[in-house]
């Protein structure tokens, strides 16, 4: 009887520590997420609905601040959120799609197995392990007109100060610094191929366009739908690029949305982290409905 009530027992304890075990490992996330992500979530959608300057106590004035830069043409809020919103989105345009094809191409290229391929590997992986700010003085020298690239080829123009050079050069530089990451992940997703498609669909007569898009594609879809959507994210979050390549300019044309919320919440005048917040939350907004949109288009292909 004995034997038989402890190893009821060891059975309860081992359900218990089960199911315990994956809270134990959990929580420790979602405290993290909780505090710093959830929170100020919160706090920030408060904010957007007041008038504050960080001084004294938030005045509530409902949406007002929405109003003013969504409804109120003749605001000056109004046209810094549009103008930010539309270089925002020409940033996704142009950064994406290189971000999304050229690693794609290296990792098809390196998952040949030939000599030097690690090296090649660890070259392209090397702009991630570097600082934003190291990666904007590294290009800002490259594109020097006086001793940089420029001057080779006798270009004799400043190409962050003029369009649509100004573009390019954040492009080239954001999809430089990111390529290694999605590099990887492509490389793992396409190590998990099995080779004996490709040598069936050969045999078939497939060449190598057709092997791409109907079994690598395929094969490989729910990392690139990852890749697809992280990289929107993170280019509707763009910031540091334009910020220390061309300081928004010329004329505004690259002054992303990030840049107009910061300098409306810390810029040389008074705050107004209301006015602030709401640009805030409808970027925020946007991404939701932006990554939603390709999420289910995508997986909807593959139904």
């Amino acid at each position: 009887m004995r034997a038989e009530s402890d190893k009821t027992s060891k059975q309860i304890s081992m359900k218990t520590r089960r199911k315990i075990l994956p809270i134990m490992f959990i929580t420790p996330h979602l405290i993290l997420f909780l505090v710093f992500a959830m929170i100020p979530i919160i706090y920030g959608l408060y904010i957007s609905f007041t008038k504050w300057n960080f001084l004294g106590a938030p005045e509530w004035v409902g949406l007002a601040n929405y109003k003013e830069i969504l409804l109120n043409t003749e605001s000056t809020y109004y046209r810094q959120f549009m103008n930010g919103l539309k270089n925002t989105f020409l940033a996704v345009l142009f950064n994406v799609p290189p971000s999304i094809v050229i690693p794609l191409i290296l990792a098809i290229a390196l998952n040949v197995k030939v000599r030097g391929n690690k090296i090649f590997q660890s070259i392209f992986y090397l702009p991630c392990l570097l600082s934003l700010s190291a990666v904007a003085i590294i290009w800002i020298q490259i594109l020097n007109k006086r001793f940089g690239v420029p001057s080779v080829f006798g270009i004799n123009a400043a190409l962050t100060v003029e369009q649509p050079w100004a573009w390019l050069t954040i492009v080239v530089m954001s999809t430089w610094w990111g390529i290694g990451t999605n590099m990887v992940i492509f490389q793992a997703a396409l190590g998990g191929v099995p080779k004996e498609l490709y040598e069936s669909a050969a045999m078939d007569g497939a060449g190598a366009v057709k092997r791409f898009f109907y079994i690598t594609v395929p094969s490989i879809r729910f990392q690139l739908l990852y890749t697809i959507v992280m990289t929107t994210i993170a280019g509707f979050n763009i910031y540091g690029q334009p910020l220390m390549l061309t300081e928004g300019g010329p004329n505004g044309s690259t002054t992303v949305l990030i840049m107009e919320i910061r300098k409306l919440a810390f810029g040389t005048g008074q705050p107004i982290a209301g006015m602030a917040s709401a640009m805030a939350i409808c970027l925020g907004i946007v991404i939701l409905i932006i990554s939603a949109i390709q999420f289910f288009t995508i997986t909807k292909k593959d139904d």
